[in-house]
């Protein structure tokens, strides 16, 4: 999805894993109804993005930051606000740091992370791979509607309109005529054919733009204690780190009510345009 005036200021907003690029729609309109253009890719594997031939060698972050890289040529991207969910920002985390495509670590001007970091916590994985790695499949969407509000419950509050979208812009139909969430069940072989591919202190530490982090405060992927270790070293060692704690929420903000995308938005706007 590309919003906004072409000739914008530029933010990437990017999904997490088992999502899409629509999950940014609110902090698109938001964003382009103050003259930015937004770029809101479906990751490969998600989505109406192709899928994997060779999973275990695509589904890592280093394929992902390549994708980046040939968006933002293709595009002709050269400076870019990027705000990433959960994996959208491990790809962001990993572009920034320049240590795998260094062309990238010019081109991103600012950093969102929203709830993850350079660490993530090893039960709130298996969380994740529980329900995303086998994903039911449904007779009617709105089934899948009451499973979605069941497992992105931690998101926060959306409207009933919202929810729907959610569940319209993420349904895949099987040949049996069930439905089930639009993206490849192999993508989460990235947690064991690249077991440690979420560790990025390495990358944080290179981060020489300005961060800023989102926790929701349920969270149980971004520890506090991941949060300390984050202010003392890399960005935060250099006084670029804000970090934002977001109530009423777990992993991750929906980025989808003011309380949300005004922090962003002031964030980036201080970052320059």
């Amino acid at each position: 999805m590309d919003w906004g005036p072409r000739e914008g200021p530029v933010v990437i907003a990017w999904h997490g894993l088992a999502r899409t690029g629509r999950d940014m729609d609110e902090l698109a309109v938001h964003f382009a109804g103050r003259g930015f253009r937004v770029i809101c890719p479906d990751t490969i594997g998600r989505g109406l993005s192709q899928w994997s031939p060779v999973p275990d060698e695509e589904y890592q972050l280093s394929f992902y930051a390549r994708i980046a890289a040939a968006l933002c040529d293709d595009l002709q991207l050269t400076r870019v606000h990027w705000v990433g969910t959960s994996m959208g920002g491990a790809i962001g985390l990993v572009c920034a740091g320049g240590l795998v495509e260094p062309a990238m670590k010019g081109r991103i001007a600012s950093l969102v992370l929203n709830d993850t970091a350079p660490q993530i916590a090893a039960a709130a994985v298996e969380r994740i791979r529980s329900y995303a790695g086998q994903p039911p499949a449904f007779d009617t969407v709105v089934e899948l509607e009451a499973f979605f509000r069941t497992v992105y419950k931690p998101y926060g509050w959306l409207s009933n309109a919202q929810w729907r979208r959610l569940t319209e812009t993420s349904t895949r139909r099987l040949p049996d005529g069930r439905v089930t969430p639009h993206y490849d069940p192999a993508m989460v072989r990235q947690f064991t054919a690249h077991p440690d591919d979420y560790l990025l202190w390495s990358h944080f530490d290179a981060v020489e733009v300005p961060l800023l982090c989102l926790r929701g405060v349920e969270s149980d992927l971004v520890l506090p204690g991941t949060l300390d270790e984050m202010r003392r070293r890399g960005p935060g060692a250099k006084g670029r780190l804000q970090i934002i704690e977001v109530p009423g929420c777990g992993h991750a903000p929906a980025l989808n009510v003011p309380a949300h995308l005004d922090p962003i938005e002031a964030f980036v706007r201080a970052a320059g345009t």
